[in-house]
């Protein structure tokens, strides 16, 4: 192999884990009973800016904690009754068919307040290179 492609396989390489990276949560992000299957991944045409779109599934009960993210999050409820938790706002109930909308960087929580699995699309258009979630203090 040339020595000119051994910095281009790095890249490839360093580029590769950085995109397993952002679709992986750490452990500590997501706590059991909390099942994320990642859906699609797109740049946008505005600089910087990249479309995510996830299911969210959570067991009966299971509450997934304040955090933020670095753009805005659209939700779409498929199942069950999840209470919403936006700062500077009373919580809300969602059912299947219901849709909120999260401003970027603006914590919140969810809540399966059902006796069923529930589950989100949630769809986030957010700045590239930045974490997909950040755990509020």
């Amino acid at each position: 192999m040339s020595h000119r492609l051994f910095p281009a396989v790095r890249i490839l390489a360093s580029a590769a884990l950085l995109a397993a990276n952002l679709f992986t949560l750490p452990a500590a992000a997501q706590p059991a009973g909390v099942t994320r299957t990642d859906l699609q991944r797109h740049d946008l045409s505005a600089p910087g800016r990249e479309a995510v779109q996830v299911r969210v599934d959570l067991a009966p009960g299971v509450a997934f904690g304040r955090h933020t993210h670095p753009g805005e999050e659209i939700i779409y409820v498929l199942a069950g009754a999840i209470e919403y938790a936006v700062e500077g706002k009373p919580p809300v109930t969602l059912r299947a068919g219901d849709v909120l909308f999260i401003p970027a960087g603006t914590v919140h929580a969810a809540k399966n307040v059902g006796n069923e699995t529930a589950s989100e699309l949630a769809t986030y258009i957010v700045a590239k290179d930045k974490p997909l979630l950040t755990l509020a203090k």
